[in-house]
């Protein structure tokens, strides 16, 4: 069961931390901050804080230090919160998941527009050749036996 301990711990660490950005951390750098994962080690002395940041590139940057400068007073109203012995480490990850999507919507839309191309060429297209090419055994005439037995 010590996976559904770590699982739970990690809702909760979640929750907190969303929470303590939301109400006490007041650094002007940090952006609007979405704490979308955390993963804590089995014996539930490290967690994995992941984060997305709607901005552009600077409100990234700017959040991803508001986060790290205000990690100790995080982990200390973690620990607090949790009632646990050892405080846990917090190291943030900014989150790739959702610039993931993206690209995969982007490739997405990309292979739907191609195949509409394809299938809009293909409208009016003709074989080059017969349109079945393969020999069917109704098609063979007598001719073609007599010129076997010759060989």
């Amino acid at each position: 069961m010590a996976g559904a301990r770590q699982h739970q711990i990690a809702d909760r660490i979640k929750v907190i931390v969303a929470e303590l950005l939301e109400r006490r951390v007041k650094d002007p750098r940090l952006g609007f901050v979405t704490i979308t994962d955390v993963r804590v080690t089995g014996d539930h002395q490290h967690a994995s804080v992941f984060y997305t940041v709607l901005g552009d590139a600077d409100a990234i940057e700017g959040s991803g230090a508001a986060l790290r400068s205000a990690t100790g007073m995080l982990r200390s109203e973690v620990a607090k919160r949790l009632g646990l012995r050892l405080a846990p480490s917090l190291e943030f990850f900014l989150d790739a998941v959702p610039d993931e999507a993206r690209h995969i919507d982007e490739l997405l839309a990309k292979a739907r527009s191609s195949d509409a191309e394809v299938a809009s060429r293909a409208q009016g297209a003709q074989y080059a050749g017969d349109a079945d090419p393969y020999k069917h055994p109704a098609d063979e005439v007598d001719g073609d036996d007599a010129d076997d037995a010759q060989q």
